[in-house]
């Protein structure tokens, strides 16, 4: 295929997923952080990358992890200073779920987040604008979170099916974490795995 080809079918593909999770890729404001998003399956530039969460399956399951606000959410969390993203993301999954990844992770997408702050959130991040990457993988619960002090302190990991994941997180954060795992869903289903 040529270069123009494969950008076309890019293109296809991220309109008809956009058209499929509307709530997703609508443009969001996160007031907890003073940051406008917006979703795009295209895949940011390394360096933007300051946050990395993941759709965790265990026999077909979502991983959801749950804090002491009684808040439910996706394991993942913040890259540390000249932390890789395959880094962060073995270590965040090993603090909030006590879970490993079963295999390579498949990309999902980003938030792309731009914020009118003075500084950024942590001095080494990429300031005004950064990236959210959210992706999926097959993982193992084999092991109890770790909850260092500085994070968020897990009260209970569970395994539940898609469903009741999507009710749960819409519950707890907004409709589009429910399109997020209908999404890492679909590309799982793509892959062969769902």
């Amino acid at each position: 295929m040529t270069d123009t080809t494969d950008r076309t079918a890019s293109s296809a593909r991220a309109a008809e997923l956009a058209a499929r999770f509307p709530a997703l890729h609508a443009p969001q404001y996160w007031a907890w952080g003073r940051y406008d998003a917006q979703f795009s399956t295209e895949l940011p530039a390394d360096e933007l990358v300051t946050n990395i969460h993941l759709v965790g399956f265990s026999a077909g399951a979502v991983v959801l992890c749950r804090d002491e606000r009684d808040h439910w959410f996706l394991p993942g969390g913040t890259r540390e200073r000249d932390e890789s993203v395959a880094a962060c993301l073995e270590r965040e999954l090993k603090e909030e779920a006590g879970a490993r990844l079963l295999g390579e992770p498949g990309w999902l997408g980003a938030h792309r987040c731009r914020t009118n702050d003075p500084t950024p959130y942590r001095p080494w991040q990429p300031h005004p604008e950064k990236a959210w990457l959210w992706g999926w993988a097959e993982v193992a619960v084999d092991s109890v979170p770790t909850n260092p002090a500085d994070g968020e302190q897990v009260v209970e990991v569970r395994a539940v099916p898609v469903g009741e994941a999507q009710r749960l997180l819409v519950a707890s954060h907004d409709a589009w974490w429910g399109e997020l795992v209908g999404l890492a869903v679909e590309l799982r289903r793509r892959a062969g795995l769902g």
